[in-house]
């Protein structure tokens, strides 16, 4: 089975900065994409950021130029630095993973808050 262990939520005001990160543990072999997804009060819950083995990167329209997705295959771990942060921001975010042979990976979530 495979953990994913996602840290560096909190509290933060509206134009500031916060760095998740998730790391992958258990019977790992090989990680292949990793993402973070999000999911606001009241809405479903969407992709923010996704990253391939090989670095291609993905972003939702809403954080492009303001969040970065990265990864260090070494640690098995994917980070993400959100930077000019704004109120509808405010979610759980959650780690997602792609280690085979198993199931998709989540973490249990973490939650952000953008305060104005």
């Amino acid at each position: 089975q495979v953990q994913l262990a996602e840290s560096g939520g909190g509290l933060v005001q509206a134009g500031g900065s916060m760095r998740l990160s998730c790391a992958a543990s258990g019977r790992i072999y090989s990680v292949n994409a990793m993402g973070w997804y999000r999911q606001a009060p009241g809405k479903q819950r969407e992709l923010v950021a996704s990253i391939t083995a090989h670095g291609t990167t993905n972003y939702a329209d809403s954080v492009k130029g303001r969040f970065t997705i990265s990864r260090d295959n070494a640690k098995n771990t994917v980070y993400l630095q959100m930077n000019s942060l704004k109120r509808e921001d405010t979610a759980v975010y959650y780690c997602k993973a792609e280690v085979p042979p198993f199931p998709l990976a989540w973490g249990q979530g973490t939650q952000v808050t953008v305060s104005s």
